[in-house]
Formats: C-alpha cells, sequence, structure tokens
C-alpha cells in the first residue's frame, strides 16, 4: 500500500517525456490518415478509438512498453485503419466490417420485429422522439438504427412533405 503514493523524479519525468511522445505521435498519425479515424461511423472505428486509447495508456505507464514501441503498435492500428477505409469501398468488404442500418418506425408504424432485432424497447425509441422535438407520430417520416448505435429520427410538421428515398437507400426494412 506503500507504493501507492511512491514516485521517483525520474519516473515522473519519463512518464511526462512518453505522454507528450506518443500525443505528438497520435496527432501526427491523425492528420495523415484523417478525422475518421476517430469518428464512430462504424464497429471498425469505434475499435480504433479504443485500440488508441489502450496503446497510450500502456505506453504511457508501463515500464515494459517503450516509447517506440507504442508509436509502432500506434502506426499498425491506422495503417489497419487506413486499409479498411480503402477496402471499405468494394461492398464485399463493406458488408463484413459494417452493420446495416434498421429502419425502426416507417412513418407512424413502430416496426416491432426490427426493435427486437435492434434491442431498442420502445421506452427508448420514445426517448429519442422526445430528443427530436416530435409532439405527434404523425410527424415522423422514419426511424433509423444507425450502424453506430445511434437513433436518427427524420420527422417534419408538414404532413405532406415526405421522406426522400435516397435518404433511406441503404435502410433494412
Amino acid at each position: 500500500m506503500e507504493k501507492w503514493f511512491e514516485a521517483s523524479w525520474t519516473s515522473i519525468l519519463a512518464i511526462f517525456l512518453t505522454a507528450a511522445g506518443i500525443y505528438l505521435a497520435i496527432i501526427i498519425f491523425t492528420r495523415i490518415a484523417g478525422k475518421r479515424s476517430f469518428s464512430k461511423m462504424s464497429s471498425f472505428d469505434f475499435a480504433m478509438t479504443v485500440a488508441v486509447g489502450s496503446i497510450l495508456a500502456t505506453t504511457i505507464l508501463s515500464k515494459s512498453v517503450s516509447l517506440i514501441q507504442g508509436i509502432i503498435g500506434l502506426a499498425a492500428v491506422y495503417i489497419l485503419q487506413i486499409s479498411a477505409a480503402i477496402l471499405r469501398r468494394f461492398s464485399w468488404f463493406q458488408e463484413a466490417i459494417d452493420n446495416s442500418p434498421l429502419l425502426l418506425m416507417d412513418g407512424n408504424t413502430i416496426l416491432h420485429n426490427n426493435l427486437k432485432k435492434a434491442r431498442v424497447t420502445e421506452g427508448d425509441l420514445r426517448s429519442k422522439l422526445r430528443e427530436a422535438n416530435v409532439l405527434n407520430l404523425s410527424q415522423v417520416r422514419a426511424v433509423v438504427f444507425e450502424t453506430t448505435g445511434d437513433i436518427s429520427v427524420l420527422h417534419s410538421s408538414d404532413e405532406n412533405e415526405e421522406l426522400e428515398d435516397w435518404l433511406t437507400k441503404d435502410v433494412l426494412k
């Protein structure tokens, strides 16, 4: 228990220098790879964020991982991210790593089977409708469970306004 409050000035300096080095590496790699590196557009993007955080923490706080090893680990993860972004252009790859968006409401009709598939409760759905400031179910054009796990509510107060098909082109019904 005594070691919880111990730290030498050398170890504190090493932590600061390692943190600065790995932080700089993340900035450089993110500038090269682009903002998509930390988006949450797919499960692969989420994995990227978790991996970078883990490498960052391990490199800074673990004496068994050097700064160079941490930077090489980061480079590997960023190379995988860039490769996935390039391969995502092929439909077979995109289908393998990305979830498909799922329609939860078609107009004011709740699609209960799709709610079950997405493991979304009616309470979750109501909450998202309230967040979107829906005052009446007749305003709803569609509710989509996105690939990221977010729920998008497409609505309009003009009852004659229809939803463009292009917006739901890739949504499973």
